[in-house]
């Protein structure tokens, strides 16, 4: 459903005040405690993420579009965790590349702020540079490099990235699974692959996750002053780690893959969150 961005905070209210009167009301929910974006590879026993309050297409809610991404969904579920919590999922994003500008990008984090969430779990598929991490690895985000030259602020709009992914979500995680390794994450603009060469700086960087999405969506959260879980899930090495050429089948089929493991470590984080 279209919007208008010229102003993404009052498009996020006019969000929020769709989702509030058409879905929660009716079910008796008043807020939103928790949201989840769900990346490639992430969105397989969804619906076992909680008992279900409501779907709908994510394209039907003001702002938001069908994911054209293969191997994102396209729902939006609001759900009751096992610890009486209300979940936001979205099962799709939009990302930077499509060419709808940054706003969009951040739509889904800032209406889950409208709807009083204190907290976000973002996820993403990526590739990694780190030569022990099989494709199907989930690697917890502890800090990021956003080289899209993009953000989500404007104006002297100053906040403090030095927890941007927060430290006490990063240990509630190793709680659930402390085999999860940790990582710093770069999101680069795309849709093309990293070249080797751009790989070697990210890792030169610090980085040792790849991607396309992500950070933005981190800083708008931590502008709305929400706690950020990030987690990617490592669908390949990145170009010039690997011999084999990238391809977005790999992604896919890594994720299926990791699926079980995936829906079993979010459902014991939205037992505990």
């Amino acid at each position: 459903m279209t919007i208008d961005f010229s102003d993404p905070r009052a498009a996020a209210g006019s969000a929020a005040q769709h989702i509030r009167s058409v879905l929660l009301r009716p079910a008796q929910v008043e807020k939103v405690d928790v949201a989840l974006v769900l990346g490639s590879g992430w969105n397989q026993g969804v619906e076992s993420l909680g008992e279900e309050v409501v779907t709908v297409d994510l394209s039907s809610v003001p702002g938001f579009s069908k994911p054209v991404v293969s191997g994102h969904g396209g729902a939006l579920r609001i759900a009751r965790t096992a610890n009486g919590k209300v979940a936001m999922v979205l099962t799709g994003r939009t990302h930077l590349y499509e060419g709808r500008g940054v706003a969009p990008v951040v739509h889904g984090v800032r209406t889950a702020a409208a709807l009083g969430a204190e907290m976000i779990v973002l996820t993403n598929g990526c590739g990694g540079l780190d030569t022990s991490w099989a494709p199907g690895q989930p690697v917890l985000i502890t800090d990021h490099l956003n080289l899209t030259g993009e953000t989500p602020l404007a104006g002297a709009t100053f906040i403090d990235m030095s927890n941007a992914y927060t430290p006490r979500l990063v240990e509630l995680a190793r709680e659930v699974d402390p085999s999860l390794p940790t990582g710093v994450y770069a999101q680069f603009r795309g849709p093309q692959y990293e070249t080797p060469a751009e790989v070697r700086m990210a890792g030169i960087l610090g980085a040792t996750l790849v991607g396309m999405s992500t950070t933005i969506e981190t800083i708008a959260a931590r502008e709305a002053g929400m706690d950020v879980l990030g987690i990617s899930l490592v669908t390949n090495l990145a170009a010039g780690i690997q011999a084999d050429l990238l391809d977005h089948a790999e992604v896919l089929a890594a994720g299926k893959a990791a699926g079980p493991r995936l829906t079993e470590l979010l459902n014991a984080l939205l037992a505990r969150l």
